[in-house]
């Protein structure tokens, strides 16, 4: 019979395979004994206590595999494995996100850029990345602080349009500068027949909130009395009450397009004679003379009509040179520079507007 062989006697059998009859019940493999059959599993399984079936080798369950995120089980071994987003380091345990600013907390104060293994710190346009590489700042000294009013003409002359035009030269003023608690403050004054005060330097504390007021600000359209608003300016705008601080610098814009109704030369030169350094910005029917008391001295350095660009490297360096000139390098040299950077500020923000046609009202600049 299949299986057996006959003993030595010629006359019983025994078994020879254990295995032949197929009742071992094996689940994967089996052998032939001496004794019996005998199940076996392939590589990578161990069998059961039952003794026929087969169950696979944890190789991950003693837990020393050490996988930082999670594992699989393999025939040979415990392989780590990263969730969706990571890839495996070079040590086949931990993981690094493949995109490290997602998933980590860098600290950039404005944009994290992933790298290959890392990321980098980076700033909007008109910042610089600071020494500890993450906050960003403006460039130059004490970063532009400064306590700065508007004086803004709302007479019937400028008319509705180009009212809004004026609100958006001043908002493009506010996106160039520090705005914070720490940096600059921006107040804004109103004049027509009489002096409005839309916001004063300790109201708002970001560039968002003071382009808001300034977006919600509502044309007086009467008069033009701007030697009221420079009192108003002199006696009120930088005062402590209003958030006037000391020991920053004090700098005024004001902007008219015509022929005041009263006198400027009075509360002008009080301002200025107090430390405002004062900026008069001319368009349409503005005159000359009005503008140059209100201006600080040298006029032509701090007098401006909406088309008149093409000495302005000149005029900054000449700025630079006269107020700077054998000072200290330290506070006062700080404060020069903020006037350079405020300079070159309305200049180029001018510059774009009149190349842009959003000054309706040209007047060809005067002679010196």
């Amino acid at each position: 019979m299949k299986g057996y062989v006959l003993n030595s006697d010629g006359k019983t059998c025994s078994q020879s395979d254990h295995c032949a009859d197929g009742s071992h019940g094996c689940e994967q493999e089996f052998m032939s004994t001496a004794t019996s059959c005998v199940c076996k599993c392939r590589d990578g399984y161990t069998l059961r206590p039952d003794g026929k079936t087969c169950k696979k080798i944890d190789h991950c369950a003693d837990g020393t595999h050490g996988c930082e995120q999670e594992f699989i089980n393999t025939e040979d071994s415990c392989v780590c494995k990263c969730r969706e987003g990571y890839t495996l380091k070079a040590d086949g345990k931990t993981c690094q996100s493949v995109d490290l600013c997602q998933t980590l907390d860098h600290g950039c104060e404005h944009l994290c850029v992933s790298t290959t293994a890392s990321y980098i710190c980076k700033c909007y346009e008109g910042f610089l990345l600071a020494g500890d590489g993450k906050s960003c700042e403006k460039p130059g000294c004490l970063d532009g602080v400064m306590d700065l009013v508007f004086v803004i003409d709302g007479s019937k002359s400028l008319g509705p349009a180009n009212f809004e035009l004026v609100k958006q030269f001043v908002n493009s003023i506010v996106d160039s500068l520090n705005i914070s608690r720490t940096g600059t403050h921006v107040g804004l004054i109103q004049f027509s027949t009489k002096v409005r005060t839309e916001f004063t330097l300790s109201r708002h504390t970001t560039g968002q909130d003071i382009k808001r007021a300034v977006n919600q600000m509502q044309y007086m359209g009467r008069g033009s009395m701007t030697g009221s608003a420079l009192r108003h300016m002199f006696q009120f705008s930088f005062s402590e009450k209003e958030g006037g601080r000391s020991n920053i610098p004090r700098v005024c814009v004001v902007f008219t397009d015509g022929r005041s109704q009263d006198d400027v030369s009075e509360w002008a030169s009080k301002a200025k004679n107090s430390g405002v350094t004062i900026y008069a910005l001319g368009v349409g029917k503005a005159i000359e003379q009005e503008l140059r008391e209100i201006a600080s001295e040298p006029s032509e350095m701090h007098l401006y009509y909406a088309e008149d660009f093409k000495k302005m490297g000149e005029i900054t360096q000449k700025l630079k040179s006269r107020i700077c000139k054998d000072r200290p390098a330290d506070e006062n040299m700080c404060r020069c520079e903020n006037i350079i950077l405020f300079q070159n500020q309305v200049t180029e923000q001018l510059k774009n507007l009149a190349q842009s046609n959003i000054l309706l009202l040209l007047v060809a600049p005067f002679s010196p």
